[in-house]
Order: structure tokens, then sequence, then C-alpha cells
């Protein structure tokens, strides 16, 4: 009897245990890779809409923390947003995907994320053992008030939302230096009133991308990626360069909701971010996948292709 034999005897799963170790070793090269790096994770999406998913990406957050990562955290929230505005009586309206932000809502979207949103993932992820402290938008980022046009041109007053001029990094880069994990709202102060200012995510996380220059932004919400047919989970791109990302949005193949995040993965590139990934976050453990597998999941967007 050999001695695997003998163990098996004694440890009747020591196939699975021998399976995990050798994930554990696989992963090897990425933990030194990335160790002691940031990774901007921007969170959102209807995958927001499930506690249990919420709490796995969190336990996978704390993960990365154990590793060595350095992990950012912006968060999205408009479906609790929108829940709460109509509580309060108030239509949610949008124009060019932007939503409508009077002086009346803009107090409502403020306390939804960084007053009932934003403590919550942090609980979530001290829950898991991991180090969080939220820190609103406010506190980061510095904006200045968008004025967009309707689908014949004209002028259209959306209120109080903008997009960032500066960012404010002290408080990111303190929380870094203790090995803790920033999880950051998605509001701005705006530059002159300091009044707040309803940004975007996807755009407030590339901003905090340009600063930082993390090593990876992960996007994660509730598509599979970047798909050459919306309709057709099986058609995913696995991985462009930056023109082909602008090529697609030129093509009519990114629609929607996608250009402002493709756009602004672009603008990402372009400032030094080494890649742009958009993965999926209704799938377990889909951020780990990413970081330590070679084939990855989801889109991957780098500057150059390799």
């Amino acid at each position: 009897m050999n001695a695997q034999e003998l163990t098996t005897r004694v440890i009747p799963d020591l196939m699975q245990v021998i399976e995990k170790a050798d994930v554990l070793v696989n992963a090897l090269p990425y933990m030194q890779a990335y160790r002691n790096k940031t990774v901007l994770i921007k969170f959102g999406g209807s995958a927001m809409d499930d506690p249990a998913l919420v709490k796995d990406l969190m336990r996978d957050i704390a993960v990365l923390e154990a590793m060595g990562l350095n992990p950012v955290v912006v968060h999205g929230g408009g479906k609790a947003i929108s829940k709460a505005m109509a509580e309060s009586g108030l239509e949610a309206k949008f124009v060019n995907g932007l939503r409508v932000t009077t002086k009346e809502a803009i107090g409502i979207v403020e306390r939804t994320l960084s007053g009932t949103i934003n403590p919550g993932l942090v609980e979530m992820l001290r829950d898991a053992g991991g180090k969080g402290v939220g820190i609103p938008g406010t506190e980061v980022f510095v904006g200045e008030k968008i004025r967009e046009k309707d689908a014949e041109g004209n002028p259209v007053d959306i209120g109080e939302v903008g997009r960032v001029i500066g960012t404010l990094l002290p408080r990111i880069e303190e929380a870094l230096n203790l090995e803790i994990t920033p999880v950051i709202s998605p509001l701005a102060k705006e530059l002159g009133t300091h009044s707040p200012l309803n940004i975007n995510a996807d755009l407030a996380a590339a901003a905090l991308a340009r600063e930082l220059r993390p090593v990876k932004l992960i996007y994660i919400s509730d598509v599979p990626g970047i798909l050459r047919d919306a309709a057709d989970p099986t058609s995913l791109i696995q991985s462009i360069n930056r023109k082909q990302a602008l090529q697609l949005i030129e093509d009519g193949v990114v629609s929607g909701g996608m250009i402002p995040k493709v756009k602004s993965a672009v603008d990402a590139l372009n400032a030094g971010v080494r890649k742009v990934h958009f993965i999926d976050g209704r799938l377990p453990h889909t951020l780990l996948l990413e970081i330590f597998t070679t084939e990855g999941i989801g889109t991957e967007i780098v500057r150059e292709q390799r």
C-alpha cells in the first residue's frame, strides 16, 4: 500500500484537499505579482440587489486583503436611490443615462449612498474578517455640474449632477497605509459651493483610477462583460485594446449603459492604468477568478493587444 492509498483511508476526501492545495499553488504567481499593489473595484448594477452576492463579494475582498493586495472600492446604488425617492414621493427621471437630481432629491441620494449603502458594505467586509472604512465621496471627489441636452439638442437642467474635476487622496492613502480598505460613495463636493453632487459611479471610479494608477480597475456589474451580441452570452469578447474598444462603440456593438463604462475604462488606461476588467458579479468568486487565474473571467481592456 503506497502513501497516498494509506492516507486516503485516513482522509476520505484527500483528493479534494489536494485540489484545494493546487488552487493555492496555481495562484501563487499572481499573489507575488500583485502583493502590495492597488486594485480598484467598482461595484454596482443589480448584483447589489442580492444580499448574499454582496456578502460573498465583500468576503472575497477580505481575501484580497489577506493576500497582501490593497483593494479600494467605489460602489453604486441606483436602485436603492430610486426606491428611497419613490418612498418620498419623488419620481425617478433620467436624461442620457444620468439621474435628474433636484435639490430635494440630492439629500435622499446622499443619505442613501453615504448613510445606508456605504456603512452596510463596510460592516459586511468587517464581518468577513476584513478591515474597511467608509469614506463619503464628498471627501474624495471635487466636481462641477453637468449640462445635458435632449434628443433634439435642447439644453436640459438635470440638477445636482456632476463630473469629477479633481480628486483628494489623503484619506484613501491613509487607509491604505494602515492596510484598511477604503469604501467610497459616488458623490462629489461642488467646486466653490461645496454642495454635494450626484456622480455616475463608473465615471467616479475612472477618475479615481487616473490618480491612484491601480494595477487593475475592475467593474463588477450584472453583465458577463462586453458581448458582440447582447442577446448571446457566448459572444463574450475576452480581450481587446483601447482602439478596438472605441471602435466597438462606433460600430454600435457597445451601447446604452456600457458606453460610459467603456469610455471611462479607456480614459483610465490613457492615464496609466494597466488593465481594466468587466466581470459579472452574479457569479461566485468572480473577483478572485479574474485576479488569480490565467483564464480570467469577463472582458479585459488593455493598453495594447498582447
